[in-house]
């Protein structure tokens, strides 16, 4: 019974997810289109563990593992018809079109961590002193990474410079275990990446994690932690673990270490997350954080659970990436990340439980949503 339910889930992972991509970045532009057909173009700061690839160089970076971290800038076209929490791009390595898709019309590579480190201080400079961290989920190439990132940034209207932390994920349903070693391997590299930016004049780090990408930024928080350093010299902004895919008693174990957080700390959870179904029967049908059921339990080791179960996903049915898919929730995350952490330092209790309750009641035109903070339990019942 139980190898019937992960082929199931693993054939529904197949489908709707990136089963036949080819992970291509830089794909051909045949066409010329106007300056008014392009909504934007970001620059999105690249730290890797991921080897370069040289089978296909539009790949930039593959899944092979690299000892070393990598440093890069990738300049990305956002079309005027763009959808909020949609990312259009070209299938595999089909021809680009701008005026319709997310395009990648330039890559720069950094020599060294110093160069990296000089070109990013001086965009965070220009942008008002604030980053904004992703860092990827499990199955996710080098250009899943750099689209999605593309897309919060743009679709938040993120103030500051947006920096991915890739790691050297296979891209492949199977490649679970791969992954998940390949997350171990880079704990250092994101902590290191993490100092750097404070080391710069930014004033706030914000930090975004999705899935698996969850369970490393958590390690390295728990390294910073350990070293006395847990919120980078008082620049640590904003973290959001969206699905996380971590064994809820590792996540407990790991939060004791780091203490509870003095700047706001989201987890954001769905009970019917069909891509953490497969991580759970992988891992003996031990619950993850992220479709975890009991969100109090959560929320007293100092975190605020937003359960987003009703709320709609648009990730063909699998329910994983719905703080970044769901074009209302995208735009609330936003509207919060706009407001530099730091303001959130001196909020209250109170304070802090009408955030969600702001909240719930803006996402009531899609879904019911329960906040749970360490101080209180919101259930926002809106029938929208």
């Amino acid at each position: 019974m139980r190898f019937n339910r992960f082929v199931a889930v693993t054939l529904t992972l197949l489908v709707a997810g990136c089963a036949g991509n080819t992970h291509d970045l830089l794909n051909k532009t045949t066409v010329t289109v106007p300056a008014s057909d392009i909504a934007a173009t970001h620059e999105i700061f690249v730290a890797t563990t991921r080897q370069q690839a040289t089978k296909d160089s539009r790949q930039v970076f593959d899944g092979d593992r690299s000892l070393t971290t990598s440093y890069a800038r990738v300049d990305v076209t956002v079309p005027k018809v763009h959808q909020v929490g949609a990312i259009e791009r070209a299938k595999g390595s089909a021809n680009s079109n701008p005026a319709k898709q997310f395009t990648a019309t330039d890559v720069v590579h950094y020599a060294d961590a110093p160069q990296f480190a000089k070109a990013v201080g001086a965009d965070i400079a220009m942008r008002g002193d604030r980053a904004l961290v992703f860092v990827h989920g499990f199955n996710n190439g080098f250009d899943d990474g750099i689209y999605r990132l593309t897309q919060i940034a743009h679709d938040t209207k993120y103030p500051g410079t947006p920096v991915l932390f890739s790691w050297a994920s296979s891209a492949k349903t199977t490649g679970y275990i791969y992954d998940k070693d390949s997350a171990n391997a880079a704990r250092d590299d994101l902590e290191a990446t993490l100092r750097m930016l404070a080391k710069t004049r930014v004033k706030s780090i914000d930090i975004i994690a999705h899935s698996m990408g969850t369970w490393l930024t958590m390690e390295a928080l728990r390294q910073l932690a350990i070293t006395g350093d847990r919120d980078l010299g008082g620049k640590l902004g904003y973290v959001v673990l969206a699905s996380p895919d971590i064994d809820v008693d590792v996540f407990k174990k790991q939060m004791i270490r780091y203490g509870k957080p003095d700047k706001p700390f989201a987890v954001l959870l769905s009970a019917d997350d069909r891509a953490l179904k497969l991580s759970s029967l992988i891992s003996g049908d031990k619950p993850r954080v992220g479709d975890y059921g009991n969100a109090a339990d959560l929320a007293s080791y100092g975190v605020s659970v937003v359960d987003l179960t009703k709320a709609k996903g648009g990730d063909g049915g699998l329910n994983h990436a719905k703080f970044a898919d769901n074009p209302i929730l995208v735009q609330l995350l936003g509207n919060r990340l706009r407001t530099p952490a730091g303001l959130a330092a001196d909020e209250s209790p109170a304070d802090l439980a009408n955030v969600g309750e702001g909240l719930g009641k803006a996402v009531g035109s899609v879904a019911d949503v329960v906040i749970t903070t360490p101080f209180k339990v919101l259930t926002i019942v809106t029938g929208g």
